[in-house]
């Protein structure tokens, strides 16, 4: 008789799983916090949470924290930073998967529907090899997210920590031959989509030019926001779950970062 195989979601992941406390964050997710573009920051108010898309810069330590950092920028009236100022605890997911979606197998696809007048769909348009880059979602290249729980402060305005985050964060912003998208927020409206990656015409123009690092890093109403690293959980394609936790480095300097309006 074949024996049966658990499923690959098999483990609880309620309770704390293979705990490990160190001074450094697991290689798995320094590796993903140095490839990924982009993060997803949860905050909230009350009880209503709020997530946004964020461009971010992991620092590993600093002259302001040796405990691992992760700085982001906001617009001052933007719903996160209202939140930020009322709780500053904030949980960030960033992951090594593909994210674009491939196509379905479903008779109610919009390519089976597709008025045959219509121009292609970008799926049909696409080249054999465009197609296989973007089906390579597999345990080879796509292995683990990662849940990060921080406390986030807002750097106080014109000190020297403000401009020391500010030129990191512009530099790990900045790519070569490849124009980025934003600096910050990769929108910071406040219609309801604050935060979100955008398609519009309006986020379009920020693929332009400084790639809206002007608007989302260099603009002088911005806030930098520093996010003291905790403690987090690593989720692999399996099912499984790591737990982890920053141990406490007794960092005086940390005590700077006081949360609050500017």
């Amino acid at each position: 008789m074949a024996e049966v195989q658990p499923p690959l979601n098999y483990q609880s992941s309620a309770p704390p799983a293979h705990h490990q406390v160190s001074r450094d964050l697991p290689s798995e997710v320094i590796a993903c916090l140095k490839n990924a573009r982009f993060l997803h920051l949860a905050t909230c108010d009350a009880l209503q949470p709020h997530v946004s898309l964020m461009n971010y810069t992991y620092l590993a330590s600093s002259p302001y924290t040796r405990s691992p950092t992760i700085i982001m920028t906001t617009n001052p009236s933007s719903k996160k930073t209202l939140n930020l100022i009322n709780n500053p605890r904030v949980s960030l997911l960033v992951h090594d998967w593909v994210s674009h979606r491939p196509p379905t197998t479903s008779t109610n696809s919009p390519d089976r529907n597709r008025d045959p007048s219509s121009p292609p769909s970008s799926q049909a348009a696409r080249s054999g090899l465009a197609n296989l880059l973007l089906n390579l979602n597999t345990s080879a290249l796509s292995s683990i997210s990662a849940t990060i729980n921080g406390e986030a402060s807002m750097v106080p305005r014109g000190t020297e920590e403000e401009r020391y985050f500010k030129e990191r964060h512009l530099e790990n912003n900045t790519f070569g031959g490849v124009d980025g998208g934003g600096g910050g927020s990769s929108s910071n409206n406040n219609d309801g989509s604050d935060g979100l990656l955008s398609v519009s015409p309006q986020a379009a123009h920020y693929h332009q030019g400084d790639g809206g690092r002007g608007c989302f890093i260099e603009g002088e109403e911005v806030l930098v926001v520093a996010v003291r690293v905790r403690n987090g959980r690593i989720a692999d394609w399996k099912g499984g779950v790591r737990d982890w936790s920053i141990e406490d480095v007794g960092d005086g300097q940390d005590e700077q970062l006081a949360n609050g309006a500017p």
